[in-house]
């Protein structure tokens, strides 16, 4: 198998000197030639484990267990410019004496001495605990599961999800209090990070300017992580992530950035922003980024109960018709319109036909429900959602409502709002059946304190009759599944601009096993 070349290799074969020069990415720099001892020892006191640990993409057998070495995060690391050699074990118990395995694997400087250990021939449907050493450090112990087998009988599942943590505008205390649910696992559905320049005002702000660079895009995610509330619920239970726009830059779509820079130069950016992503996940080495391209469209089971196919719905969408929100433009109509690309769009309709899932779970971004956001007869819709691919909607909700894969639950984030929508194929006709459930969550701190948004809500229905809640406050969503119904908690904290809000829910809606629609 072919080594992947990470972004700089790949920077250097597909730009002569003068291109990268003229680019304006001179910044980028090239791994250093100088090679230092594979096993260091740090000062007292200091520890390379900064960022936190974390794990993700379980399956019956496996799961990833990802860290990143970073003596200095916010200033390019701090590491030697050589490999680093980190030992990893896995465990059955929390004090880490019934090791089942373990390892060592080299974090090299080219990924940011991050490392991604895919542990398989683990147990099904169990809990386990890992840990990381290097240079006579240790990490913290974090906790993970694997999956049941598929179709093994499963009673019951917990899962949560959530989006959107805009460090300057708001803490991540409802992460902290995430960390203490009870779930199997958890979904990121997007803007993990933000990647604009610091802005002074705001509650804390991000270092530097606007993310172009690998290094812009490394320095912000090590931002991110240093925090003790994200840290803390990265290490509590696996993750299965995907990300949105703000990871690259707002409201790309597939190979056209929002600022309108030559086509060549978004796709060196995107290639940054992709390896930042992936050093900083607990991926696997399928999403191992080649250039500007990484696969992150995938699928997961748990026993017969659920079914889960993460999305992708930035890098092979085509472009937004019109600009922000507008009316009903032309293009929203069109035909070739898409945002999933015919090879994603093909795969998971071919797995949903396919699949023997109890509930079939949709983890994606952007609102597929076709929301009116104007009032009487005029129209107005966001065109960085499904709302402006009709064409692609409507073949999805048609494929939903003929094939009937049992149970189609879509799982949203982006807008910094909760809501809960009854999917359609024909939105303007009240009459037409229900074909799936959306569960819209809101932000974890992007947008700021918020607010319950109990008035707009009616406004809202009255338009869209399918809208059944709404809540602009932040926090995330939880869900317990049976074989008999899903039930979807809405939790939120008062305020994000300062340290010590509590957790409450606001509302739990039910999805009964064959019936689709969500009931409060």
């Amino acid at each position: 198998m072919t080594e992947p070349r990470p972004f700089d290799v790949w920077l250097a074969r597909r730009l002569s000197r003068r291109a990268l020069i003229g680019g304006g990415l001179a910044l980028i720099g090239l791994p250093h030639a100088r090679i230092f001892a594979s096993d260091p020892r740090w000062r007292p006191q200091a520890s390379p484990f900064t960022l936190g640990i974390a794990s993700g993409d379980p399956t019956p057998d496996g799961v990833v267990l990802w860290t990143r070495l970073a003596l200095d995060p916010l200033n390019g690391g701090g590491m030697p410019p050589s490999p680093v050699d980190v030992t990893w074990q896995i465990a059955r118990d929390e004090r880490m004496r019934d090791v089942v395995q373990r390892g060592t694997i080299a974090a090299r400087p080219e990924w940011a001495h991050s490392v991604h250990v895919e542990v398989d021939g683990l147990d099904p449907d169990r809990w386990y605990w890992y840990q990381f050493r290097a240079g006579g450090a240790e990490s913290l112990v974090g906790r993970t599961r694997t999956f049941p087998r598929p179709g093994a009988r499963v009673d019951r599942m917990r899962f949560a999800f959530t989006s959107c943590q805009h460090f300057e505008q708001g803490l991540f205390t409802a992460h902290g209090h995430l960390a203490r649910e009870s779930v199997d696992v958890a979904f990121h559905l997007g803007d993990y990070i933000y990647e604009g320049a610091g802005v002074d005002g705001r509650v804390r702000k991000h270092l530097g300017g606007e993310c172009k660079s690998l290094d812009d895009y490394r320095r912000r995610y090590a931002q991110y992580q240093v925090e003790p509330e994200l840290q803390a619920a990265q290490a509590a239970f696996p993750w299965i992530v995907t990300p949105d726009d703000h990871e690259v830059d707002n409201n790309y779509a597939g190979d056209l950035g929002a600022e309108f820079e030559p086509r060549d130069l978004f796709l060196l950016r995107r290639a940054a922003a992709y390896q930042a992503y992936y050093e900083h996940m607990p991926l696997r080495r399928t999403s191992i980024p080649r250039g500007p391209f990484v696969q992150l469209y995938r699928q997961f089971s748990y026993g017969d109960l659920g079914a889960f196919f993460v999305l992708d719905t930035r890098q092979y969408r085509t472009d937004q018709p019109c600009f922000d929100t507008a009316g009903a433009c032309a293009g929203m109509a069109d035909p070739m319109a898409t945002m999933l690309g015919v090879d994603q769009e093909r795969w998971l309709f071919d797995a949903l036909d396919q699949s023997r899932g109890r509930w079939n779970v949709l983890p994606q971004q952007v609102m597929m429900a076709k929301v009116d956001l104007a009032s009487g007869e005029a129209e107005r819709y966001s065109t960085d959602q499904w709302s402006a691919y009709d064409a692609g909607r409507t073949r999805l909700l048609d494929f939903l409502g003929t094939r009937r894969p049992s149970n189609p639950v879509v799982l949203t984030g982006d807008i910094h709002t909760n809501w809960v929508n009854d999917l359609k194929v024909d939105f303007r006709n009240e009459a037409s059946p229900v074909v799936a459930t959306e569960f819209v969550v809101t932000s974890m701190s992007s947008g700021g304190d918020g607010s319950d948004g109990a008035a707009r809500l009616k406004s809202l229905r009255a338009e869209n009759p399918f809208v059944q809640f709404y809540n602009a406050q932040r926090g995330y969503v939880t869900c317990e599944v049976s074989s008999r119904q899903l039930v979807a908690d809405y939790r939120v904290v008062d305020y994000v601009t300062k340290p010590g809000a509590p957790i409450r829910s606001i509302g739990q809606f039910v999805v009964e096993n064959g019936h689709p629609g969500a009931k409060r």
